[in-house]
């Protein structure tokens, strides 16, 4: 095992922990909230599926990753590989909708009363649910290509015919079908980026806006103390725009092995960083920016001494 083997497994096992903590930490806090009965957002229940999808993500991608940058034996079934790298593109799908969707959400939510996505206000709210379980859903028969020519380590195929991955290996498809299956991932993926853009514009909008009514309210030097909304707002656009860059970098690295007949090992696992990066970063951003949960922490504990102060009084 070379150094630039120990390096790599390092930083796979760092981001495993990292990620990990933080999403479970996050997930803790959410559902803490849930079973005290203090009344959620319809996005705190896009950001708890958007927890699980970064999990499963880590978890499927990083472990085998670290295991074989440390030169672990990992031993694979051919149902093994398909079932892990099935998980694992279904998880990355249930991330970019579960994302786009609350960018989505909170964009008819902050939308000013006159406008018309702020008819679909409470109609919105409603359909959040299905809206997330037809997400995974779709992500998971788009993905079902996956199942299909993904296969184990120590296949009997000719070896000309399959692309290593260090721990699975995939069967190699006539240039015709692998540009099928680029634009089957590609068109939900584009659309889906294309409403995170365009949704985050409107909410930027949005925000000029109330802070040119700020400034005109208040004429002091004093700044105004901004409000909840916005702060939110921030928050989701801080986390739409990590999302898109560091998406945006996976994608590169993904069509560079793509274009690559046997792709470099150095340039497997820079690859399986980039997209693990976003799962692991999210909730931190979350939990740094976002202080409904601290706030509703707050009016769950103001609630719980009420009624004693009453029967003491």
């Amino acid at each position: 095992m070379t150094a630039s083997e120990v390096v790599m497994g390092v930083i796979f096992l760092s981001q495993i922990v990292l990620g990990v903590l933080g999403n479970c930490s996050l997930l803790y806090r959410y559902l803490f909230l849930h079973f005290t009965g203090c009344r959620l957002r319809s996005t705190d229940l896009i950001l708890k599926h958007l927890i699980v999808a970064n999990l499963v993500t880590l978890l499927c991608r990083g472990v085998p990753e670290t295991m074989a940058a440390f030169s672990w034996q990992v031993c694979l079934s051919h149902a093994g590989c398909k079932l892990l790298f099935y998980l694992h593109r279904l998880s990355r799908g249930a991330s970019m909708g579960s994302t786009c969707l609350l960018s989505v959400s909170w964009a008819i939510t902050i939308s000013p009363r006159d406008s018309r996505p702020a008819e679909l206000k409470v109609k919105a709210a409603k359909y959040v649910g299905s809206s997330l379980c037809l997400i995974w859903v779709l992500c998971g028969l788009v993905n079902v290509i996956f199942l299909t020519h993904m296969t184990g380590k120590w296949s009997k195929k000719n070896h000309t015919s399959l692309k290593d991955f260090g721990y699975c290996t995939s069967v190699r498809q006539d240039k015709t079908t692998e540009s099928l299956y680029t634009v089957l991932l590609s068109v939900p993926e584009v659309s889906c980026l294309g409403l995170m853009l365009w949704t985050s514009s409107s909410m930027v909008s949005v925000l000029y806006r109330h802070r040119q009514q700020m400034r005109h309210i208040h004429r002091t030097n004093v700044t105004p103390r901004s409000s909840p909304e916005s702060r939110a707002t921030k928050t989701i656009l801080l986390l739409v725009s990590t999302y898109i860059c560091f998406y945006a970098l996976s994608c590169i690295f993904q069509v560079w092995l793509s274009l690559t007949y046997n792709p470099h090992w150095l340039l497997l696992n820079t690859s399986a960083i980039v997209a693990g990066l976003f799962p692991a970063v999210s909730p931190f951003l979350l939990l740094s920016r976002d202080s409904s949960v601290s706030r509703l922490s707050v009016a769950f504990i103001r609630n719980r001494k009420a009624p004693a102060h009453v029967t003491n009084g």
